[in-house]
């Protein structure tokens, strides 16, 4: 059996109680104590979360933006130093191979983080479509660790160590010096809430991470450790998608209402930037439109939805939901899932097979939760 890789953090895990689980051959925490407490403390406190797991690749040299924007479904020429920008990489027929955050350090040198169940996959198109291109392809994720901290009190959490990570945009990132360690600082994240996500080298993570769980057991403290678990329900509120879930190899980000991570008329205007792979399988379908979108939905009762139950009307089946839970926030079943275009508008009633139980649902607007208005679903612009 193959021994499960393990994060800077695995010991912290285990001093806080984590119940660790395989986790794209990773033993991660799934929990510490409750799912629903850990979610709910993230909602009104700060949440810290080990994502070390996720994948980290440097892409430095001559060609290394060319390159990027060959496989990136977003724009990466013209990326301002400190900017990171959210996109796709696709293959020839549209599909997902992995949604990926892309950091600009300056012009020939740049991060990608991307999914951990999907770092192999992506090293081996990498080098299956570089051609002559000239850049250095450097896989960092096990000589550094990545970790979270999310919640409407992160902020001021990061404020007592520097002011100027504060002033940070949504989608930047500042290069800081922790006494002797150095901290690749942005503000993103996968919960809906506002806070930071921090790299840093492995062997110094522990150490440098140590200050902010050192009164986490005091019921009082503002930070506690969130695991997996929470991390899905958190993002699933947030209307935000998870690769194997609302994205796949067969499933194309136009579909799954990620548009504004797709630039349809890259290399149009420009012959410096070029087309990205799967560009023309993406026009093809923007011309007539997806056949099948994502919707959010909620569900009447208490039972939720689990990955590939049907979605139906009436007798039909239009779809299959992609995730669900029982909202700890809004304390009622919502979903996602993938239905015929014709059923996607908001409010449309349509019934979800629970394994022999047939519930009532209705379309909603995702995301389900803002952090800026938690009362009320907040549609995405698209």
């Amino acid at each position: 059996m193959t021994q499960l890789l393990r994060t800077p953090f695995y010991d912290v895990h285990l001093e806080h109680g984590g119940k660790m689980v395989d986790f794209a051959g990773w033993a991660m925490p799934l929990l510490y104590g409750s799912i629903i407490d850990e979610h709910r403390h993230c909602r009104t406190s700060a949440g810290f979360f080990d994502v070390s797991h996720m994948g980290r690749l440097r892409f430095s040299g001559r060609h290394a933006r060319k390159f990027l924007d060959k496989v990136c479904t977003r724009q990466i020429f013209g990326m301002e130093v400190g900017q990171c920008r959210y996109g796709l990489i696709c293959n020839e027929q549209g599909g997902c191979l992995d949604d990926v955050i892309v950091y600009c350090f300056d012009e020939s040198e740049y991060l990608m983080v991307c999914n951990a169940s999907n770092r192999a996959k992506l090293l081996a198109h990498f080098a299956a479509v570089k051609g002559d291109l000239a850049f250095k392809l450097d896989d960092q994720t096990e000589s550094t660790a990545m970790v979270a901290l999310q919640g409407p009190k992160a902020m001021e959490i990061v404020g007592s160590l520097s002011r100027e990570i504060p002033l940070l945009k949504r989608y930047r990132f500042a290069q800081k010096n922790l006494l002797v360690v150095k901290l690749i600082v942005s503000r993103t994240g996968y919960t809906g809430e506002d806070g930071v996500e921090v790299i840093l080298g492995s062997s110094m993570a522990r150490a440098a991470m140590g200050m902010f769980l050192k009164d986490v057991r005091s019921p009082s403290s503002a930070i506690k450790p969130v695991g997996l678990g929470a991390r899905d329900t958190l993002r699933m509120e947030a209307g935000m998608p998870l690769y194997g879930h609302e994205l796949d190899e067969q499933t194309d980000p136009l579909s799954a209402g990620l548009g504004f991570a797709v630039k349809l008329d890259k290399g149009a205007d420009d012959e410096r930037i070029g087309r990205f792979i799967g560009q023309t399988a993406l026009e093809a379908i923007a011309k007539v439109g997806p056949a099948t979108k994502l919707v959010g939905l909620g569900l009447e009762g208490r039972r939720s939805a689990r990955q590939g139950m049907e979605i139906r009307s009436g007798s039909r089946v239009i779809g299959r939901v992609t995730s669900g839970c029982l909202s700890p926030t809004l304390d009622r079943p919502i979903a996602m899932g993938f239905v015929e275009a014709e059923f996607a508008q908001l409010h449309t009633q349509v019934e979800i097979d629970l394994r022999g139980t047939i519930v009532t649902a209705r379309v909603e607007p995702l995301p389900f939760y803002s952090a800026t208005a938690p009362k009320r679903a907040v549609a995405i612009a698209s």
